[in-house]
């Protein structure tokens, strides 16, 4: 089914980001950055340990993949199979980035991909936000964050959703997102207490950087995908959208920064095509299937890449 082009700017289920949804990301958005605030100006070189430092890693690196290979890769675009329990353990780590749950993410992003950069993408910087400098700089703030105020989850219908709701694995998950999320916060803390010996006190301290803090980098780390890869960076393949590659963003987030790459081909399971592009989603996906945990993982050709490669004076 198509939506009427007169209903494309608006949603498929709905014509805005409900009050509820609103809240919920004031909340998501907010209180970790109030976590990263209290972390950098009340607990730096008082309460910052090496235990704290090896839980922000740790969690931001699992609960990642759970959004850039799970949510994006696996879920969104069906890059791979994979069996059940890996199934599980992607969703629920995805779950716990406290970007939404995944029926709501993977709707908004297969919206993206179907209107990229035109009329109804549900954040792109490049279309209704005026011309000039100014136009420019409230186009990065929409794509980046404005977003979410206005138009997440209007995509939560079986439009670009069909396959998801069918799926008993996703809506259990879904369900229980709130659980992920106070998972999410709540391990650290519990590392935290029982390796302090039992103290409140270090339970929060580890909250707030294996918690609060690691969400904050991580949420502005993504969000820096729909931002900054759709202005600032390389175009290596022909698409017909402002999707660029940005190797910078690409540290952060795993490989999801080669964009443009991404664009062009979105089903692949590899986003960084080039042999210095970095991409340890990817790499992992390699190893996931060398366990033969995942299969059936799609990567474009040579001769598909040739075929969409853009001349040096075109990119």
């Amino acid at each position: 089914m198509s939506t009427p082009s007169s209903q494309i700017d608006v949603g498929t289920v709905r014509s805005g980001t409900s009050r509820i949804s609103q809240v919920v990301t004031i909340v998501a958005v907010v209180v970790p950055l109030l976590g990263a605030l209290s972390a950098m100006g009340l607990l730096w070189g008082v309460a910052f340990r090496w235990l704290d430092l090896a839980l922000l890693a740790l969690f931001y690196v699992v609960c990642a993949f759970g959004t850039t290979i799970g949510f994006h890769r696996y879920f969104t675009h069906r890059g791979f199979e994979a069996r059940l329990p890996v199934k599980i353990a992607l969703g629920v780590l995805g779950s716990m980035t406290v970007q939404g749950p995944i029926s709501q993410w993977v709707t908004d992003h297969r919206k993206h991909h179907a209107l990229s950069d035109k009329p109804g993408d549900p954040h792109s910087p490049h279309v209704g936000h005026g011309d000039g400098a100014l136009g420019a700089l409230r186009g990065f703030a929409h794509a980046h964050m404005g977003w979410m105020f206005s138009n997440l989850g209007m995509e939560q219908g079986r439009e670009y959703g069909k396959d998801l709701y069918e799926d008993r694995v996703v809506r259990w998950i879904d369900r229980l997102y709130l659980v992920w999320v106070v998972l999410t916060l709540g391990l650290p803390f519990l590392i935290g207490y029982l390796a302090g010996g039992g103290s409140i006190a270090l339970g929060i301290e580890a909250m707030v950087w294996g918690g609060l803090f690691r969400i904050f980098l991580y949420q502005h780390a993504t969000f820096s995908v729909n931002s900054i890869c759709h202005m600032f960076g390389r175009r290596e393949y022909r698409t017909r959208d402002e999707a660029r590659n940005n190797w910078i963003v690409a540290l952060f987030v795993f490989g999801e920064g080669w964009h443009n790459n991404h664009h062009a081909f979105p089903a692949s399971a590899r986003h960084g095509l080039g042999r210095l592009q970095f991409d340890v989603s990817w790499w992992t996906i390699r190893a996931l299937e060398k366990l033969g945990l995942v299969w059936n993982v799609r990567v474009p050709s040579r001769e598909q890449m040739e075929r969409r490669r853009l001349a040096p004076s075109e990119s």
